[in-house]
């Protein structure tokens, strides 16, 4: 193991130096600036998720229906959450979260989606959750020990996402050939 290199009273010295900056420190080793964009990009793609498996849980209809609008329920208020995380983080960093409704669906890296077929929304869903999982994945190799607390933040959203992508090819398999569905 490594020397501890720095003394506490240094540590305590530059903690009170930058005492406006809060938690960034001169440890912090991303471009804070960056760091809040992408999280904000994230952000508008939770938000776009949780409008999207809402539609979906409101109108989908069939016989199959009930278990998966249940499922597309389930989803929309973890990714709700996810949505909360991302911006508490934003203002943790010293952000502001970016909620405007005018630009949500550019900064999305998912899409909304307006199907009224209980397959295609099942399958849209997940390629949202792929989408999602890919540029968690992406951002989390990005920030790398940068900013390790930003980072365990997408990795716990991207198990969740690849949770919810597993559920939905889930859905897809059980669902008989008649609904459209594999099984």
């Amino acid at each position: 193991m490594a020397e501890f290199l720095t003394d506490i009273e240094t540590i305590r010295a530059r903690a009170r130096q930058e005492i406006e900056k809060g938690p960034v420190t001169d440890a912090y080793g991303a471009d804070v600036g960056r760091v809040i964009q992408v999280l904000n990009e994230a952000l508008a793609t939770e938000i776009v998720c949780t409008l999207r498996y809402k539609r979906h849980y409101y109108t989908a209809t069939g016989l199959y229906s009930e278990p998966v609008a249940a499922e597309f329920l389930e989803h929309a208020q973890e990714e709700q959450l996810h949505a909360d995380r991302l911006a508490q983080r934003i203002v943790q960093l010293g952000g502001e979260p970016d909620f405007n409704p005018d630009t949500l669906t550019r900064r999305s890296h998912a899409q909304y989606d307006a199907s009224a077929d209980l397959i295609e929304m099942i399958k849209e869903d997940l390629v949202a959750e792929r989408v999602a999982i890919a540029s968690y994945t992406e951002i989390a190799h990005w920030l790398g020990q940068g900013d390790p607390t930003t980072r365990r933040v997408f990795e716990d959203l991207l198990a969740q996402e690849e949770e919810h992508a597993d559920d939905l090819r889930g859905l897809l398999e059980r669902l008989p050939r008649a609904a459209g569905g594999r099984g």
